[in-house]
């Protein structure tokens, strides 16, 4: 058996295309285009990868997209005031704040700033108004990446309904809110973490595996159920060429990038997975470009609500 690559950035690009109308007509109806502000603080080469590709697919898409930046000193004080501030600003509907935040900050701070974010701005979908709205099944601004995760099967015509979905990773940003929206199109779900004895074994029982905790290569084939469509939102630089090289394998093409710059990407899953799995998410190239693109979307969604309560008010008077 080899697994059917599903094509996250082939997707992302429908998805973009799609909105493009719709961000047209509101930018006639608003008279100004949908507006993102995003907060980056510090210098994470990571991070300004990010930013600089979701800036970069805002402003394709006709969005506006302004970029406020804080160095790496900055006190969390400063990060508040700075959402604060996007919260009360007219141009933007939507608030990003990339993390990580710097390590300074402590623990708590990232929660902090999502507390203070407008909900209603909040198109990560984070803040405990909108997470409570995603546990009640009513959320309107749901996290990107479960989002493209759940879009990317439906899409790809995987059967949710009636399906055993385990999860590997708690993550607030992305196990828990997985689970509850497959839990809302009636999968079956398990979730897994650092504590779930036999894990390989639980794994190997579902039909749909999500592989989101942050270890290059993690999964294996004995993970897998024959069949399974697993996906894989991993995000790991490797910079040692013995761990590229098993990972990716001799002869793979990929390891000439490694020789290259020094490292490369992988995902959570080993490539050996291709060999029983039924579909796979490659990374780079698969839930990453949907992350942007439900970004794109839940700003366009904050936009058009905003309208519609501004039209509202209008009418009422």
């Amino acid at each position: 058996m080899s697994a059917r690559f599903l094509d996250g950035s082939a997707l992302a690009v429908q998805i973009r295309q799609a909105l493009r109308d719709r961000i047209a007509e509101f930018t006639a109806r608003a008279r100004r285009p949908p507006g993102l502000g995003i907060v980056l603080v510090g210098d994470n080469p990571a991070s300004e990868i990010y930013v600089r590709n979701k800036r970069r697919a805002a402003g394709e898409s006709g969005l506006r997209a302004d970029l406020e930046r804080l160095p790496a000193s900055a006190a969390l004080s400063d990060v508040l005031a700075c959402v604060h501030r996007l919260n009360r600003s007219e141009p933007h509907d939507g608030i990003l704040v990339q993390s990580p935040l710097p390590a300074v900050m402590g623990p708590g701070a990232l929660q902090a700033v999502f507390d203070a974010l407008d909900p209603e701005k909040d198109v990560d979908g984070f803040h405990p108004v909108n997470v409570g709205r995603l546990v009640q099944g009513r959320a309107t601004l749901t996290p990107c990446t479960p989002s493209g995760i759940v879009t990317l099967l439906e899409r790809s015509a995987i059967r949710i309904a009636g399906s055993h979905a385990v999860i590997i990773g708690r993550s607030d940003i992305v196990g828990k809110p997985v689970l509850l929206l497959l839990l809302q199109r009636d999968a079956t779900v398990t979730i897994c973490h650092s504590k779930t004895p036999d894990l390989s074994a639980i794994s190997a029982t579902a039909d749909i595996l999500v592989a989101a905790v942050g270890r290059a290569g993690f999964v294996r084939r004995a993970f897998v159920k024959p069949g399974a469509a697993v996906i894989d939102v991993g995000v790991n630089r490797v910079t040692d060429a013995v761990q590229a090289r098993e990972i990716l394998g001799i002869g793979n093409p990929r390891l000439a990038d490694f020789e290259r710059r020094g490292s490369v990407v992988v995902g959570d899953v080993h490539p050996e997975v291709a060999e029983v799995a039924g579909a796979l998410t490659p990374v780079p190239g698969g839930v990453g470009p949907l992350t942007i693109a439900m970004l794109l979307a839940n700003t366009l969604r904050a936009a058009e609500m905003r309208l519609d309560q501004s039209s509202n008010v209008l009418r009422d008077r």
